[in-house]
């Protein structure tokens, strides 16, 4: 075995397991100690590779989210691409958006329900140097998709196009960070409270496409919700045909006046 390959085969453990901690413990709570006495490598190993701490934690994540953000450009361009220069529909960019990101967990070579948890985990609590990484890391897709929005909902203001892409980014993040909150508070575990079957654990593939199925309609039907002081009004995101899935979309237009 070549030095090149033993070098590389170290630098993918000490990743794996450093994902693995960091989702588990959070970056505070996991010490290189551990991570080391867990790859079974030396600190030398880590500080040749990575050179700290933060260090690490910033490739654990760029690993994952080079493919996840070159995915969202590639299915962005492919739907503009299709559509001729017409606006996207609303739920192909969410689609495109979020449901990339949620095909990560179906995936443990792209880092699965481990590595979404990490990020959720990361996202709703960031250190400041992470909050400065990823928000680089995001920038040009972020960018390119709120672009989209505009282009998609041109008599909703950008201001408030910005605010609900605020929430549904927020709600993804508390989604994929896992249910820990809700079973102090309720003693229940998220499936209980669901009247779901729970007979064996539920792998994470099957995880990832339950929480797929429930979170995109949510995260659709906030985008329409009706503007701040048109409460009682029609929402000003109305569904367009093949929008939504047939009984969310029923259900929409039921509640509408």
């Amino acid at each position: 075995m070549s030095d090149q390959k033993t070098n590389h085969d170290t630098r993918d453990r000490i990743l794996d397991v450093a994902e693995q901690l960091f989702m588990a413990h959070g970056y505070e709570g996991t010490s290189l100690r551990v991570i080391t006495n867990t790859a079974e490598v030396n600190l030398a190993a880590v500080n040749y590779h990575f050179g700290s701490k933060e260090a690490l934690l910033r490739e654990v994540f760029r690993r994952r989210l080079a493919w996840l953000n070159r995915e969202r450009l590639r299915a962005l361009d492919a739907l503009e691409s299709g559509a001729g220069g017409a606006p996207l529909k609303p739920s192909q960019i969410l689609e495109a958006f979020f449901g990339t990101l949620l095909r990560i967990g179906e995936d443990e070579a792209l880092g699965g329900m481990t590595f979404l948890r990490l990020l959720g985990r990361t996202l709703t609590d960031p250190a400041e140097f992470i909050r400065t990484f990823l928000a680089g890391e995001y920038a040009e897709v972020i960018e390119r998709y709120k672009q989209a929005l505009f282009s998609a909902l041109p008599d909703v203001p950008k201001a408030e196009i910005v605010w609900r892409l605020h929430f549904m980014l927020g709600a993804m993040s508390y989604a994929i960070a896992g249910t820990d909150v809700l079973q102090v508070v309720t003693g229940c575990e998220l499936s209980d409270l669901a009247g779901e079957e729970t007979a064996g654990a539920i792998d994470d593939t099957a995880l990832a496409r339950r929480l797929s199925q429930r979170l995109m309609p949510f995260l659709l039907g906030g985008l329409r919700a009706p503007l701040p002081g048109c409460l009682d009004s029609v929402p000003h995101v109305p569904p367009s045909e093949g929008d939504a899935e047939p009984q969310t979309q029923r259900h929409l237009q039921e509640k509408q006046p």
